[in-house]
């Protein structure tokens, strides 16, 4: 009887102790509480790039890592909600190592994703005649004004 009841209770035990573990994170599948957390820190970083000369000349450039430094202050608020989470999901310090690895790993694809297509220079048609920097006057004027001097 004490040989069965000896791994009954050890299963007892345990399983509490199985179940107050952190959420293991699935590759590939977005955390429902994380996820929105890390698109609003992300969300920051971009806006903030396109509000600071100096970040857009780095962005230009393809240092999108840089860019977001010279701004990242300014994100710190959603920065430190989406730390705080992960060490409440994962454990007190992991946020912090989250933040500075892989997130911040995925930072630049993330910027140069949402923000490449807002920095291209396009061109656009008109249907206006190109100006003429030279000074000279464009032939159809040339006839008028001779008319006009007689």
């Amino acid at each position: 009887m004490k040989a069965l009841l000896l791994p009954g209770l050890v299963v007892l035990l345990g399983a509490p102790v199985a179940q107050a573990r952190p959420e293991q994170r699935m590759p590939g599948k977005p955390h429902p509480i994380m996820a929105p957390l890390e698109q609003a820190a992300t969300d920051c970083f971009a806006e903030t790039v396109m509000a600071n000369p100096k970040a857009i000349g780095l962005a230009k450039v393809g240092r999108w890592y840089e860019a977001a430094g010279v701004i990242g202050f300014l994100c710190r608020p959603e920065v430190s909600r989406m730390v705080q989470a992960h060490d409440q999901l994962y454990g007190r310090g992991t946020g912090d190592r989250y933040f500075k690895g892989a997130y911040a790993r995925h930072l630049d694809k993330q910027l140069e994703a949402r923000l490449l297509p807002l920095l291209e220079t396009k061109t656009v048609a008109s249907a206006e005649a190109p100006i003429d920097t030279t000074g000279a006057i464009p032939p159809s004027d040339s006839a008028s004004a001779v008319d006009t001097a007689q």
